[in-house]
């Protein structure tokens, strides 16, 4: 990890002069949690891409591959812990620094730091939703009764994978039996945006609204290549907000932002809110 000091002086200035931000969060700021990232420090997939969300519902065979590898890496989400980086933030919303902090991870970890306003802009992996009746369940429990229908599938995971996925063979996944809703029968799904899925159009929209109010925006551990976040730094550009950028590598916005850094995020953020 590194810590440019001039960073400490540039972000400090950035803040004075734009005291309430919107904030968008990206894989980058778990990754001292030990959640691993997508793609690496040039935007390029890390592993192989994740599972679509069409797949899962038209493919039963992806479900099953779905849950099999889930079951195993759901535990390292399970029992990750906030950083310094998380900590730091909450401790800036506390402060009146955070108008609204746009996260596109799904680990809950800001919540858990003591962030309060957040919107979880994937949906979240703690709980599982039905695709029939939108009832939904805590992901822990699902858990249990997935491990007691496939006690052949058990041990760590083989390779952690990001946002509680795990690499398994595909001739273990077959086997897998997956429940039911317990509420009507129906499939279900983790309660998160999977790639080539929709976010709400009233999270999207609750987000452009603080973006629009916030004196500028700040991004901290994404690469931006994926829409859904980037779209809120074109939104930026086009309303005059300042926007700066904390993130080691190359992000899709690096020409929209007023100020990038390079430094640890999870080093930079607590020399700056104290």
């Amino acid at each position: 990890m590194h810590l440019i000091h001039p960073d400490v002086s540039e972000l400090s200035l950035f803040i004075g002069s734009y005291p309430r931000l919107a904030v968008i969060t990206g894989a980058g700021l778990s990754a001292a949690s030990g959640i691993p990232t997508y793609r690496d420090a040039r935007g390029v997939w890390r592993h192989s891409e994740p599972i679509k969300h069409q797949q899962f519902v038209d493919e039963h065979h992806q479900r099953q591959r779905y849950w099999t590898r889930s079951m195993l890496g759901w535990p390292a989400v399970r029992d990750a812990r906030p950083n310094p980086a998380h900590l730091a933030l909450a401790r800036l919303e506390s402060k009146g620094n955070i108008s609204l902090l746009i996260t596109q991870n799904v680990d809950r970890l800001h919540q858990r730091a003591g962030s309060n306003r957040v919107i979880d802009l994937h949906g979240r992996l703690d709980q599982v939703r039905c695709l029939e009746c939108q009832a939904r369940f805590c992901r822990e429990r699902f858990q249990q009764e997935l491990m007691l229908a496939n006690p052949q599938v058990g041990g760590p995971a083989m390779s952690p994978r990001p946002d509680g996925d795990a690499a398994v063979a595909d001739t273990i996944a077959g086997e897998t039996l997956v429940p039911s809703c317990r509420a009507c029968g129906g499939t279900l799904i983790p309660d998160v945006v999977f790639f080539g899925g929709t976010v709400p159009a009233e999270r999207v929209q609750a987000c452009k609204d603080a973006v629009s109010r916030a004196d500028a925006l700040l991004v901290v551990g994404s690469s931006l290549q994926v829409y859904s976040g980037f779209r809120f730094c074109r939104l930026a550009a086009e309303l005059g907000k300042p926007l700066a950028i904390i993130n080691p590598g190359e992000t899709r916005a690096d020409k929209l932002a007023s100020l990038k850094l390079r430094s640890e995020c999870e080093r930079l953020l607590p020399a700056v809110a104290g």
